[in-house]
């Protein structure tokens, strides 16, 4: 069984679809998942099913209507569940150094990440220019995650382990720094060669002290 048809499985009810919007939807989500939405085009996501294109329209009235057909679903149902329960391994616990909390934190999203990874590049290519999509990921994921991420923050702030600075600041800078190396590393540039550990350690630093020599 291929991934998306383990997705398939996980998110639809399939005595609901029919074999070929089955095949439809597979298509679909491997081909987004490889050009992106705006240069994938449903004559190709069609061959790729073994269906007339006319087919796709009975079942989805527009290209768009598909893509949200398939991501709604998926951030409902899995997504942010999974997102905000396996990220509370990372926030049920305690560490004892900022740098400890870090760590896990970004080896916690990569792990996720290189499971997720073809419905997450599907998501992440469309949420900026998919505006109800954009509001459904902010209102199942984000605020489920953020708040919880600024009393971490706060905590350590009063052991005196991070500088005064408004919470949701430091938790945005922190956020920016992980994402960009998790979407480099496995997104934007997969295939250059990479030293995991060392770039996850630099990552922590960066987030840490910055890049400005201290005298």
């Amino acid at each position: 069984m291929t991934e998306e048809e383990l997705l398939l499985r996980q998110l639809f009810d399939e005595e609901k679809l029919t074999d070929k919007q089955k095949k439809i939807i597979i298509a679909a989500i491997e081909t987004f998942s490889e050009k992106g939405y705006a240069a994938s085009s449903t004559s190709e996501i069609a061959k790729k099913a073994g269906v007339a294109e006319g087919t796709i329209f009975r079942h989805y009235k527009t290209k768009k209507d598909l893509l949200v057909s398939i991501v709604a679903p998926l951030m409902t149902k899995f997504i942010a569940p999974l997102v905000v329960k396996d990220f509370n391994k990372v926030l049920d616990r305690e560490f004892e150094t900022v740098e400890e909390f870090l760590r896990a934190t970004i080896e916690n999203r990569r792990d996720l990440l290189v499971r997720m990874l073809p419905v997450v590049k599907i998501m992440f290519q469309e949420i900026p220019f998919q505006p109800e999509l954009r509001e459904q990921f902010l209102e199942l994921v984000v605020k489920n995650i953020f708040n919880r991420v600024e009393k971490v923050i706060i905590s350590y702030q009063e052991k005196g382990f991070l500088i005064e600075m408004p919470p949701e600041s430091i938790a945005r800078f922190a956020i920016t720094n992980i994402l960009g190396f998790l979407f480099s590393r496995y997104l934007l540039f997969p295939h250059l060669k990479w030293d995991d550990e060392l770039e996850i350690e630099r990552t922590i630093q960066f987030i840490m002290h910055g890049v400005g020599k201290r005298n």
